[in-house]
């Protein structure tokens, strides 16, 4: 049985998993209708413009065309992301390791979303400075929240309380 906690805090995530789908689609319509078939928009001359590309395949053209692959590790990406915040205490302690859960699992969302309705995903930010992958707000949460989640379990989290919840 779920206790009440962890049900509000389901719903919690929910709402935050739905907000931040919708800021990812937000700007991916923004960038169809604005940056498709234009001219990319500067804004830092020679650093960082918005580009628009399709793009089929991974991070630095890897699996292109191979869609299902994606969605089929998205799914069991999703499943897994469930499973894992479900064993989190639902403690103030652990909140920013759910606010990671949660982000990641938006940026997986938003990205299968674009998969399933174009065959694609829209990317639209463009490091040109360092020729940086073209990537989109849903990579920014995956790739912010990795990161954060890392550092979070190297040197927030005690090996103690991550055997706590391993053991759940």
């Amino acid at each position: 049985m779920i206790k009440r906690a962890e049900r509000t805090n389901f719903v919690w995530a929910g709402i935050a998993v739905f907000l931040l789908v919708c800021l990812d689609q937000w700007t991916k319509y923004l960038a169809v209708r604005y940056l498709k078939e234009a001219e990319p928009i500067v804004i830092i001359r020679q650093v960082f413009e918005l580009f628009y590309l399709e793009n089929r395949g991974a991070a630095f053209g890897i699996f292109q065309n191979q869609r299902w692959i994606f969605l089929v590790l998205t799914a069991v990406t999703m499943v897994l992301l469930l499973w894992f915040y479900k064993r989190l205490p639902v403690d103030r302690r652990y909140l920013p390791l759910r606010i990671c859960v949660v982000s990641i699992f938006a940026g997986a969302v938003g990205n299968m979303i674009d998969r399933i309705k174009n065959g694609y995903v829209v990317d639209f930010f463009y490091f040109k400075w360092i020729d940086f992958p073209v990537f989109n707000v849903a990579d920014i949460y995956v790739t912010v929240s990795v990161i954060a989640a890392l550092l979070l379990s190297f040197f927030y989290y005690t090996e103690e309380e991550m055997q706590e919840w391993r053991g759940r």
